[in-house]
C-alpha cells in the first residue's frame, strides 16, 4: 500500500501528487506502440476501469432502463419523466456514493486529499449558505434537467428515423462493426476535446462573470462540485452529444457520450488524487489535473487526455518547481488559490 504522505503536503491543506501529470503516449514521438497498448488496456488505463464502468452503465441504461423507441415518437410526459427520474437516480448513485464514501464515512480519512478543510457552511456565496447543498441543487435541478433534455431529444430523433441506426446486415457489416466500436472508444476523447475548447470560451471575461463564476466558487471541491454549474454552462457542457448526432450508429453511443459527461466530473472533482478500495488497492485518478485549475484558475483548462494545455502554454503540473517558475515570472495566478471575485 502506498503511503498517503507521498508527494508531501501543500502547506497544511492536503496532499499533492509527487509526479507531474503524464499525458497518454499517443502523442509521443517517435511512436511507442507498446506503451499505447498498455495505456489502452492497462489498469488504470483509457478503457479500464473508469470508461468501462461508464460504458457498462450506458448499456444497462439502454437495455433495462430506457423505454421502447416506439413509445418515444412523440414527446409524451410519461416517458420523459421516466428518463428524468432514472438520470436523477443514477446521479445520486454516482455522486452521492462518492461523497458518502470519501467525505461522510471518511473511508480513507484524509489520505490523498487535496484540501483537508471542511466544505463551506454559513457562507453567503453559496445557496442556503452551504457548499454541499448548493452543489447538489445546481447538479440536480439544472444539470440533470439539461442532460435529460438532450437525451430526450436524441432518443426522439432516433425513434423518428431522423438519426439512423446501423445496419450490420448490409454490404459492409465489418465496416459497420468497426465504426460502432470506434465511436464508443472515441467518445471519451470527444468529451475531452469538446470540454477544452468550450471551457476556454467560458473563461472569456463576460461569460465568466455571468455564467462560469458559479462553478468556480468551489475551490475546495467535492464530488457534487463537478456538475455545480449555471444552466447556460450545462447547455454548453452537454452539447458534446451533438457530435454524436453526426457520427452515432445507435442510441447507445449518445447515451454513453452523455454519461461520460454526466459522471466524469464526480471523479474529476472528488477532492482526492487516489481512491483506496478493496485490500489495500488504490485507483490513481487524473483529478489532480483539474484540481489545479480550481486552485490556480488560469491553468489546466482541458482534460487529462489531450495535451492542449501543454501545447498552448497553460499547463501547470503543481510541482514546487513549476510554482517557483510562475512566481519568478510575476504570475499572480501561479501562487493564488482563488478564482477572481465577481
Amino acid at each position: 500500500m502506498a503511503s498517503a504522505s507521498i508527494g508531501g503536503r501543500d502547506g497544511s491543506r492536503g496532499w499533492r501528487s509527487p509526479h507531474p501529470h503524464e499525458f497518454p503516449p499517443l502523442y509521443a514521438w517517435p511512436p511507442r506502440p507498446a506503451a499505447v497498448l498498455r495505456w489502452l488496456f492497462g489498469f488504470p488505463g483509457y478503457l479500464w476501469p473508469v470508461n468501462a464502468t461508464w460504458l457498462v452503465i450506458a448499456l444497462v441504461t439502454w437495455f433495462f432502463l430506457t423505454p421502447d423507441l416506439a413509445s418515444m415518437r412523440s414527446f409524451a410526459p410519461g416517458w420523459i419523466a421516466f428518463v428524468f427520474l432514472r438520470n436523477l437516480a443514477l446521479t445520486f448513485l454516482v455522486y452521492g456514493g462518492l461523497h458518502l464514501y470519501l467525505h461522510v464515512l471518511r473511508c480513507q480519512g484524509t489520505d490523498f486529499q487535496f484540501d483537508t478543510r471542511p466544505f463551506a457552511t454559513r457562507n453567503p456565496a453559496f445557496l442556503f449558505g452551504d457548499q454541499v447543498r448548493d452543489n447538489m441543487f445546481w447538479t440536480l435541478a439544472s444539470g440533470v434537467t439539461v442532460w435529460t433534455t438532450y437525451e430526450v431529444v436524441t432518443l426522439w430523433a432516433f425513434a423518428n428515423g431522423l438519426l439512423p441506426f446501423a445496419d450490420a446486415s448490409g454490404d459492409s457489416p465489418w465496416f459497420v462493426g468497426l465504426w460502432f466500436v470506434a465511436v464508443v472508444v472515441l467518445a471519451p476523447l470527444i468529451h475531452h476535446l469538446h470540454f477544452d475548447f468550450t471551457h476556454r470560451l467560458l473563461h472569456w471575461r463576460p461569460v465568466y462573470r455571468s455564467v462560469h463564476y458559479l462553478h468556480h466558487r468551489n475551490v475546495n471541491t467535492g464530488p457534487w462540485s463537478g456538475l455545480a454549474m449555471h444552466p447556460v454552462e450545462h447547455l454548453v457542457f452537454f452539447s458534446a452529444v451533438l457530435i454524436q448526432w453526426l457520427v452515432a450508429l445507435h442510441p447507445v453511443h449518445a447515451l454513453f457520450q452523455l454519461q461520460v459527461a454526466a459522471f466524469g466530473p464526480a471523479l474529476g472533482h472528488c477532492g482526492f488524487g487516489r481512491i483506496r478500495f478493496g485490500h489495500g488497492r488504490e485507483l490513481t485518478l487524473a483529478s489532480n489535473f483539474h484540481s489545479v485549475h480550481h486552485r490556480r484558475f488560469k491553468y489546466n483548462y482541458g482534460g487529462s487526455l489531450v495535451p492542449l494545455d501543454k501545447w498552448l502554454g497553460t499547463y501547470h503540473d503543481d510541482s514546487d518547481t513549476a510554482r517557483s517558475a510562475k512566481v519568478r515570472q510575476g504570475s499572480t495566478e501561479g501562487s493564488t488559490a482563488r478564482a477572481p471575485v465577481v
